[in-house]
């Protein structure tokens, strides 16, 4: 699961929607206001506010042990949240991000329903891969409790901007519940909270791939064309919000393996669906993809109706051929010695594909196949043809069976010659090198 710590250390954790925690102490003790919300905060004295001072002018690593020294002195200083920022965006610099993590947890203690934490925590903790059952239950335990306060508007965001900002939160959550499901295996309920993100914000690529694995994970028949399509939305789409190139690398290798062996190898049909994924969000209600197996049966199906409407007397052979291999073979009894087809379903002959004939010129014995490929009847005629009749031509007959075999199988019909169509060749006789060379030398002489 692929993981992009370093996207997040580059973005400011409490950039959403440009939320910043404005830290009043830029002033000196004497020249303080009373803030616009809020009790009024006042440095300790003069002390406390150089230490500030230091901190932020501070360029290096040695800012980290100057909060700490400004912490230790002053516990219970007004300005325990820009405090707090300092030190996540201290660690953020450093590369921290447990460090980061625990900022923005002081920070939630010292106000639960503040929604910018939870966002800047839930973002991290996706980011970090940590998947020890603790960090999934305060993953969890984050989300929902943004959720829960999604009508509490932070002080500092401004009411045009809250709207954009709580989908944007609300979003996050939904994804944050889906992956802590996912790893811990828990395909249903991760779908449900990644159909519940997808819905607030339908342009999420990792999200898209990640929908995808739980669908799959659920092993349903009915979910593996969603899932596939999913995943070519993850592959596919560029826009905002889409997958960051790993991601989208992978599902693509993914994609293109999984389509095959569910569907069969299809290269239009796969660019297609990443075509249609990369268009629309979501796939249709009805919307499903082919498997392997049901394509095979639609194509043999269409050769089938192909063949049928080539043999209009198939359909009837084929129920005699059923009869005949069925478990009692009681047809057989009543087909014996019988005129077939004899009129029945309004068909006067059969119609076949010569397969063989014996011998090659004046053939009293043919071979034939009624669909064409599949070699089924004998016929032994009365008399023998008058030429050649050539393989893979066109035959109709009439005739009496015989002989049945189940094993291959085999009707063998007794025909009368004047009951067989056929395009017969005329025969030519082999001419000898002596009867020729006295042919050219008659020829001379005459």
């Amino acid at each position: 699961m692929h993981r992009i710590f370093r996207s997040v250390l580059g973005m400011t954790m409490v950039a959403l929607l440009g939320l910043t925690l404005c830290i009043q102490a830029q002033q000196t003790p004497a020249q303080q206001t009373p803030q616009a919300e809020g009790p009024k905060k006042n440095w300790k004295g003069q002390d406390e506010y150089d230490m500030y001072s230091a901190i932020v002018k501070e360029t290096d690593g040695k800012k980290l042990a100057l909060l700490n020294a400004w912490k230790d002195k002053y516990p219970n200083t007004d300005f325990q949240a820009e405090r707090l920022q300092l030190f996540v965006n201290t660690h953020q610099q450093l590369g921290d991000a447990k460090g980061m993590l625990q900022g923005l947890n002081d920070m939630l203690a010292l106000n639960p329903k503040d929604v910018v934490p939870m966002y800047s925590m839930m973002l991290l903790m996706l980011s970090m891969g940590d998947t020890s059952p603790s960090a999934l239950d305060q993953a969890e335990k984050v989300a929902n409790s943004a959720l829960a306060n999604l009508d509490q508007k932070p002080a500092s965001v401004k009411d045009a901007d809250w709207p954009k900002g709580k989908k944007e939160i609300e979003a996050l959550a939904h994804k944050t519940l889906g992956w802590a499901a996912m790893l811990r295996k828990q395909p249903d309920a991760a779908e449900q909270e990644f159909k519940k993100s997808l819905d607030v914000n339908p342009n999420q690529g990792e999200v898209d791939y990640w929908m995808g694995s739980v669908l799959i994970a659920q092993r349903k028949p009915e979910k593996m064309g969603p899932a596939l399509y999913y995943i070519a939305r993850a592959a596919a789409y560029e826009g905002e919000g889409a997958a960051p190139a790993p991601i989208k690398q992978t599902a693509d290798a993914y994609l293109g393996k999984a389509y095959t062996q569910y569907h069969g190898d299809d290269p239009q049909g796969l660019q297609a669906l990443k075509a249609t994924a990369k268009a629309a969000p979501f796939p249709k209600p009805d919307f499903k993809i082919e498997t392997k197996e049901e394509r095979e049966v639609a194509a043999a199906a269409q050769k089938e109706q192909e063949l049928r409407a080539k043999n209009p007397t198939l359909p009837l052979w084929v129920k005699i051929k059923e009869a005949l291999t069925s478990a009692d073979g009681s047809y057989w009894e009543t087909m014996k010695g019988s005129l077939v087809p004899g009129g029945a379903e309004g068909v006067k002959k059969l119609k076949g594909t010569v397969i063989s004939a014996r011998p090659s010129i004046r053939p009293k014995e043919l071979v034939v196949a009624i669909d064409g490929k599949t070699p089924d009847v004998t016929l032994k005629l009365d008399a023998p043809l008058s030429g050649k009749v050539a393989e893979g031509s066109d035959i109709e007959f009439e005739g009496v069976p015989t002989a049945l075999s189940k094993n291959p199988f085999m009707v063998t019909f007794e025909v009368e010659k004047a009951n067989v169509v056929a395009k017969v060749e005329p025969a030519r006789a082999p001419v000898s090198k002596k009867g020729g060379a006295g042919t050219r030398k008659a020829g001379r002489k005459g």
